[in-house]
């Protein structure tokens, strides 16, 4: 008996990690943006991690020139693993070995900055058709410590509508120009999307995360999507596209606290959080004694 992929659950993420990360330069100039330690962890292990314990199992990594640390930071490390391992860093050789041990990771290159919905179908070899897959952009890290995490919550959506689905956060309509802002009715069906408008002209509060799920109509959309006045394709172009010809898309509106780590006070902010998360107060005291010398 056939199975239709299309109701299958949802296994495979696609993580355009290619931007140059100018915002970050000089420490992007060799460095990904992405494998930048929020407190002691690259910010793409937050992306992996959340996905994963939604029921994730392989990532289709799209990395541009320089990004072959991402490559290396989730394969195994024989010789660092030995070197631990001698010195009975029972601990660090443990943490070290599952990070290989996450997933299954494919890695495709983009080969010009063409956008994120051309860095996208870069990885269409990977997709098999039928399939709907996760989206992951490498900004937005998470915390909903409790409740279900981001990725699963927009797994949720999908699942009780097989529609794309948008991650969504309620944003202070003075910063629209920053975002994607949708309409969403009360079925949680989004009716319009406007890419960066003035606060006057934002159609609500809703701005659109980096995290989505694309499906099979949403991702043939994508391929046929025009390029913008700047010769890239766009992902948001193709969601307004899918849209206006009748498509169905629904919003999800974010559980949990948003960082955004492509921001550098964004950046901060993450570092601080998961650094006073981790460190059971040692953190918390040390700098309090630094901002009191300051």
């Amino acid at each position: 008996m056939k199975i239709s992929l299309q109701k299958m659950k949802i296994r495979k993420a696609i993580l355009p990690v290619a931007g140059l990360g100018i915002r970050f330069l000089p420490a992007t100039k060799a460095q990904p943006k992405e494998m930048l330690p929020i407190f002691d962890t690259p910010s793409i292990q937050f992306i992996v991690e959340e996905a994963v314990k939604a029921g994730i199992e392989e990532f289709v990594v799209v990395i541009g020139g320089s990004k072959h640390s991402i490559e290396d930071h989730f394969a195994p490390n024989k010789e660092l693993e030995l070197i631990l391992e001698q010195r009975g860093k029972t601990a660090e050789l443990e943490t070290v070995r599952n990070i290989s041990k996450l997933a299954h990771f494919s890695y495709v290159r983009q080969e010009e900055p063409l956008g994120d919905g051309h860095a996208i179908l870069c990885a269409d070899d990977f997709i098999d058709k039928g399939e709907s897959v996760v989206v992951l952009f490498g900004d937005d890290i998470v915390d909903n410590e409790g409740g279900k995490n981001a990725v699963q919550q927009i797994l949720d959506v999908y699942e009780e509508t097989k529609a794309p689905v948008v991650l969504l956060e309620k944003i202070d309509k003075s910063q629209s120009e920053k975002y994607g802002i949708v309409e969403l009715d009360n079925n949680k069906k989004i009716t319009s999307l406007v890419e960066k408008p003035n606060s006057a002209d934002a159609p609500s509060d809703l701005g659109v995360v980096g995290k989505f799920i694309l499906t099979p109509p949403l991702l043939k959309t994508l391929r046929t999507t025009m390029p913008d006045a700047g010769g890239e394709m766009r992902l948001s172009n193709a969601i307004r596209d899918y849209i206006v010809q009748g498509g169905d898309v629904r919003g999800q509106i974010l559980e949990g606290k948003r960082f955004d780590t492509g921001d550098k006070i964004g950046f901060l902010k993450a570092t601080m959080h998961y650094a006073l998360k981790k460190e059971n107060g040692a953190v918390k005291k040390a700098l309090k004694e630094f901002l009191e010398l300051e």
